[in-house]
């Protein structure tokens, strides 16, 4: 099942941390079983990537190697077993891979080996480079297709907007997994970034009213109204957070029955109690989906109003499939009330990674275009 390809593309290639990266001529890769040759339209840019390749957050990856997140692409070439994917679809690849004997093996592709023996030797000899090239190299299984003509055409997304999906797809994972249903009301801490911003859209979404907290009320008033301009009828409101345990609490409270809490603490708040407000002002029997940093965690009242208090990385395979059905259906806003994406040539990646650092919050993206 396999295309003409090139015997070499474009990629952004990282030899050492010191040297940065550079573009290069590479090998394209070759097909096995169980992968595909995909021809990537556009490699998302996630806002900390600048500090992940300079060495600032520590993050153990093989060298060199070429960088890149989640992507949107043509197949190109399909290994032999492949029985639904077809060359020329438009596909989402998926940047979090599992190993296919011990699903526990697990990594984040080009940016994170992982913390067990099978997942760094997978990144190591398997699956190691990323998608910011003109070809990439993926598991079967981490590329899903798309109904082009539903969501490029009778929905008007283009393939660069399209790819925010990226983004969503973390926060739907921690949502789904704590059961939030439509007509539940969630918190959602802190708002103001790209993951909990797209925690927001993502609850609306799904049909839920959303609480978002954060401590930027400039940031917060633009997140209301990019969420009522895209979904009128949307339940949204907003808590600036003061860093009163108690006080950001009663807050919450004031809005009545709440059922669930979804954090994406960074790792400079580690400190920050805004979970332990959220905590308090949950229901009894009330759920917590933890993807972030948070240290505080442990209010009194766990116990006592029988909080389920869930860990999350990422998302399952099958949230991806629904969640894709979820934007098939129409149910996210569109045009620049779904995202501002910032698109950028393999080249220009310092301009890039500065701008992805910068250009957060709801609604925001950044993008190659290799």
């Amino acid at each position: 099942m396999a295309s003409n390809l090139p015997a070499e593309h474009r990629a952004l290639v990282l030899d050492t941390i010191e040297e940065g990266f550079h573009v290069k001529n590479i090998p394209t890769p070759q097909l096995d079983p169980g992968s595909a040759i995909i021809h990537i339209i556009a490699a998302g840019i996630i806002s900390y990537q600048r500090e992940i390749y300079n060495g600032g957050r520590g993050y153990n990856f093989p060298k060199p190697i070429v960088g890149g997140a989640s992507a949107i692409g043509r197949v190109a070439a399909l290994g032999p077993d492949s029985t639904v994917l077809k060359p020329g679809q438009l596909v989402y690849v998926d940047c979090f891979i599992h190993s296919r004997d011990n699903p526990d093996d697990l990594y984040i592709s080009a940016i994170h080996e992982g913390l067990t023996d099978g997942s760094k030797k997978l990144i190591r000899d398997v699956w190691r480079n990323g998608n910011w090239a003109e070809y990439a190299k993926v598991p079967l299984e981490n590329c899903f297709a798309l109904d082009e003509k539903r969501l490029c055409g009778s929905l008007g997304y283009s393939v660069q907007d399209l790819l925010y999906m990226c983004h969503l797809l973390v926060a739907y994972g921690g949502l789904r997994d704590i059961e939030l249903g439509p007509g539940d009301t969630v918190v959602v801490s802190p708002a103001t970034g790209n993951y909990g911003g797209a925690g927001v859209m993502t609850a609306i979404a799904m049909g839920a009213r959303v609480i978002a907290m954060g401590r930027n009320e400039k940031e917060l008033a633009r997140l209301k109204k990019l969420v009522l301009k895209g979904s009128p009828n949307a339940s949204i409101e907003t808590v600036k957070m003061t860093g009163d345990e108690m006080a950001d609490a009663a807050a919450l409270k004031a809005f009545g029955t709440i059922d669930a809490a979804l954090d994406f603490t960074p790792p400079h708040a580690t400190k920050s109690p805004h979970v332990k407000s959220a905590i308090w002002a949950l229901r009894r029997g009330g759920r917590v989906s933890l993807m972030g940093w948070n240290e505080e965690l442990m209010a009194p009242c766990v116990i006592s109003k029988n909080i389920a208090m869930k860990g999350k990385l990422m998302y399952e395979r099958q949230d991806i499939v629904q969640f894709i059905k979820m934007l098939e259906m129409g149910l996210f806003p569109r045009g620049e009330n779904f995202v501002d994406t910032k698109i950028f040539k393999l080249e220009d990646w310092k301009e890039a990674l500065d701008v992805a650092a910068e250009h957060t919050g709801i609604g925001r993206f950044v993008a190659f275009t290799p």
